[in-house]
């Protein structure tokens, strides 16, 4: 059978006829028991969500795991998911993957980043800046290292804390060290050791904290210090002690007890008045002298021969007199000082 154009036309008409009595034949009206928009009725109540599996409170909590909302100093967990040869790509779950630059990876130099870092590893991250024009937020872990880093040092200081480190350079003012990764300076004058100071590389010492200042990027130590301290341990006031001449200065006398530095002060040579010590001491003389006071916090030893003259002046015409009878005239200081301390306590009160 042949289907012309006007059969076509003619079965379109009768669709048409049928399509609008059907909707003739179908109620459009509302029924009654359907409530509307503005009945309270139709709003569900807060106890038909508790079918639900979670409350309110909990579905925002949620939401708010979702609000990428990261900006410069927030400290976050990523994962590491790509090692490249300038830096790592880390997912913290923002929606373009963060960069850390080689160089932030460590407060320590590494070679490369697999020395530091593996893929799949999943730690803490500091946001280092705002998101580039392509969406990527820049990351730290050098960051965070160096502030752990320096409330380390602050800790140690705090307890007066004596720890040891490897020199790795020197320069004209002293020598370098690493403390927890900073950077440190040993001031010439507080390196005690006769080695010459290009010879310390690669030595530990021990070392005591001078200053630790963040802000100035100050970390400052002494080596002797801390040998003064560990000295000072086994030594008294009123000991007598075997030293040698040192240097000499127009204030007094530097000499060396058991590898540490003690000052005869000028004024502690002799009873007798002195121009200068040049007059009575030379380099490398050895002397015995006795220990007038121990200043650990300042890391200093005062010494005296004054004190161990039997007669005022004898340093200058008989030192080796004051040398021989050195002990007996300490155990005669030793006993003033103790008598002097008895002299000082408070009287006992008594109530009648």
């Amino acid at each position: 059978m042949t289907v012309t154009p006007s059969d076509l036309t003619s079965i379109e008409a009768d669709l048409d006829l049928a399509a609008e009595a059907a909707v003739d034949d179908f109620d459009l009206a509302i029924p009654e028991e359907v409530p509307t928009a503005d009945d309270p009725g139709s709003r569900a109540s807060r106890r038909d969500l508790d079918g639900v599996g979670f409350t309110l409170d909990e579905f925002a909590s949620l939401l708010s795991k979702y609000d990428y909302n990261f900006k410069p100093g927030d400290v976050v967990n990523g994962t590491v998911f790509a090692l490249e040869a300038k830096g790592a790509m880390i997912d913290i779950g923002a929606k373009t993957a963060a960069f850390m630059p080689l160089q932030e990876v460590s407060i320590n130099r590494v070679e490369g980043l697999s020395d530091v870092l593996e893929p799949g590893e999943v730690r803490e991250f500091f946001i280092l800046s705002e998101e580039n024009e392509d969406g990527q937020l820049t990351l730290s872990i050098r960051r965070i290292e160096y502030q752990r880093a320096w409330e380390r040092v602050r800790q140690l200081q705090k307890e007066d804390a004596t720890i040891y480190s490897e020199v790795f350079a020197t320069n004209r003012g002293g020598a370098l060290v690493r403390v927890e990764g900073l950077r440190g300076f040993i001031p010439g004058s507080h390196i005690s050791t006769r080695k010459a100071k290009e010879e310390l590389v690669a030595d530990f010492l021990p070392l005591k904290f001078l200053e630790v200042d963040e802000e100035r990027n100050r970390l400052v130590l002494s080596h002797r210090r801390a040998l003064v301290e560990r000295k000072m341990n086994r030594l008294e006031v009123g000991e007598v002690v075997l030293g040698t001449v040192r240097g000499i200065k127009p204030y007094g006398a530097f000499i060396d007890i058991g590898g540490v530095s003690g000052l005869l002060h000028i004024s502690e040579i002799s009873h007798e008045h002195i121009e200068t010590p040049h007059t009575v001491l030379n380099v490398n003389d050895q002397m015995k002298v006795m220990i007038i006071d121990l200043d650990a916090e300042r890391g200093r030893i005062s010494l005296s021969t004054k004190a161990l003259e039997p007669e005022p002046g004898d340093m200058l015409t008989d030192p080796q007199k004051v040398f021989d009878r050195a002990e007996e005239m300490a155990a005669r200081y030793k006993q003033m000082l103790l008598e002097q301390a008895e002299d000082n306590e408070p009287m006992g009160v008594t109530l009648d």
